[in-house]
This record gives C-alpha cells, sequence and structure tokens, in this order.
C-alpha cells in the first residue's frame, strides 16, 4: 500500500469552560467516534480550548495603559486596554503600524497582538466587560501535560500538538502553526541526509510541527466550525530523533532577518 495520512476531526465536541478536564473530555469524545487513540497518534488541538480550560481569560479593565501603550494604540488604533494587555504578553514588539501590531510572546513566537484573541469567547458579566483570552503560559508544558493524562486513560502514546493562527513573512493570508508539542520532534534536521542523487543536504530542516498543524487547521476552521481536535493517524517521522518541543520552531533573533 502507498503511504497514507489520514485526518479526522473528533466530532461533537462540547464548549470547554475553565478547569474542564480536557484530556477525559477528548478521550471520551474518540471513543464515542469509534476513533479510540493508538500509539503513534498525533492530535492537534486549538490552542483557544487549552487556553479555557486553563482559565487564560482577563478582563480588559483589569488593565491600564501605559503612556506607551496609548503612543502604541494611537498608531494602531486599538483599544489601550489590549494594547497593554499585548504588551505585558510580549518581550519585544517586532512591527507595528494601523491595524497590526507584531510582537514577540514571552515564549518566544513570533504572532500578531502576543496571540491574545477576543473572537469565539463569551463576554459576560453585563455592564459592557469585555474578556480577552491569553495563550497558554506555557504550551509546551500543557501540551506534555496532556499527553501523560491521554496515556493513563487510554494506554496509547500519543503525540500533542497545540495549534494557533498565524501570518508569515512574504505570503498572504493566515496558517495554523505549532505553539506547543510533546512525543514528536518539532523541526527534524536533515543536514546531511543525501538527495536522490547522493547530493548531501547542507541546510534543511523540516517543521514538521508546523506541517501537521497547518493540515489539522484545515479541518479546524477560522470560525463556527466548532472542531478544535483532529486526530491525525499513519504519520511517520523523516528519522528519529530525540523529541523536540514547539519552542524550537523559534528562530534565534540573532539569525532572524525580520528583527
Amino acid at each position: 500500500m502507498p503511504p497514507a495520512i489520514t485526518l479526522s476531526g473528533i466530532p461533537d465536541f462540547p464548549l470547554i469552560e475553565p478547569g474542564d478536564a480536557l484530556a477525559e473530555i477528548i478521550h471520551a469524545r474518540a471513543q464515542a467516534a469509534g476513533l479510540a487513540l493508538q500509539d503513534g497518534d498525533v492530535l492537534v488541538i486549538a490552542q483557544k480550548v487549552v487556553s479555557k480550560s486553563e482559565n487564560r481569560y482577563a478582563d480588559l479593565d483589569s488593565f491600564t495603559p501605559s503612556k506607551r501603550a496609548l503612543d502604541i494604540a494611537a498608531v494602531v488604533e486599538k483599544d489601550p486596554r489590549f494594547v497593554e494587555a499585548v504588551l505585558q504578553e510580549s518581550s519585544d514588539i517586532v512591527r507595528y503600524q494601523k491595524n497590526v501590531l507584531i510582537v514577540a510572546h514571552r515564549t518566544g513566537v513570533v504572532m500578531a497582538n502576543a496571540g491574545i484573541d477576543q473572537s469565539n469567547i463569551a463576554h459576560g458579566g453585563g455592564g459592557g466587560h469585555e474578556r480577552i483570552l491569553l495563550l497558554p503560559y506555557d504550551a509546551d508544558a500543557s501540551a506534555e501535560r496532556l499527553s501523560t493524562e491521554l496515556f493513563a486513560l487510554s494506554g496509547a502514546r500519543v503525540a500533542i500538538i497545540i495549534n494557533d493562527s498565524s501570518g508569515r513573512p512574504w505570503r498572504n493570508g493566515i496558517v495554523g502553526i505549532a505553539i506547543g508539542a510533546a512525543g514528536l520532534t518539532s523541526l527534524h534536521d536533515l543536514r546531511g541526509e543525501p538527495d536522490l542523487f547522493g547530493r548531501h543536504l547542507a541546510v534543511t530542516e523540516t517543521a514538521t510541527a508546523d506541517e501537521l498543524a497547518s493540515a489539522a487547521s484545515l479541518l479546524q476552521g477560522q470560525a463556527s466550525q466548532g472542531m478544535p481536535v483532529v486526530l491525525i493517524r499513519g504519520f511517520t517521522p523523516p528519522k528519529q530523533e530525540a523529541h523536540k518541543p514547539a519552542r524550537a520552531l523559534v528562530r534565534d533573533r540573532r539569525i532572524d532577518m525580520f528583527r
């Protein structure tokens, strides 16, 4: 049989609330869908449900804009409270202009608004209160924890990727990228491997976790699809290496031509 990879969205996934046992819900919904977890499976989980389960909500009113936030907000034309939240979640400002604020999140990943989102979350409390949702505090650690919990529930050793949407230099549109990973090598180093003609690769590294994250995002969607968890089966890494978390995908600033 020719090599094949299958992607299956886990259906009937409930809305996640703070404190929900995410691993138990994933296990139960996969079982109910006839997708019992197996060794070697990869689960791609949307960042938003991980953040919700970890109660990474914040109220915009809790942020008092600094002068820096006020100055940047005037340029990007965003709520100064929101800009202050972005600054507090960031280690560096990369670029900003009208409607665009690109920063390095404190975990290293470069993205718009430090990954802070206001879509697909409930804004409760009355009185005009607005909530925002932050990225997981440490997405690699979250992925490791979910992998461990799912092994305890299913007996299967599955890899976990936590993905989010991001733009890219040179290209229009957004794609899924891995912001957290466990149980697989996020970045495969192919340097020294021969090509079809025996020439050794000199610079090639494959962002495997990003490729899987992007493939899964086709099923997850960006709006109201309600499909936050995708099961990938049949993936075989190019070669065996020690596992590398998603932080290995962040390019060192010293060699990043865009910073």
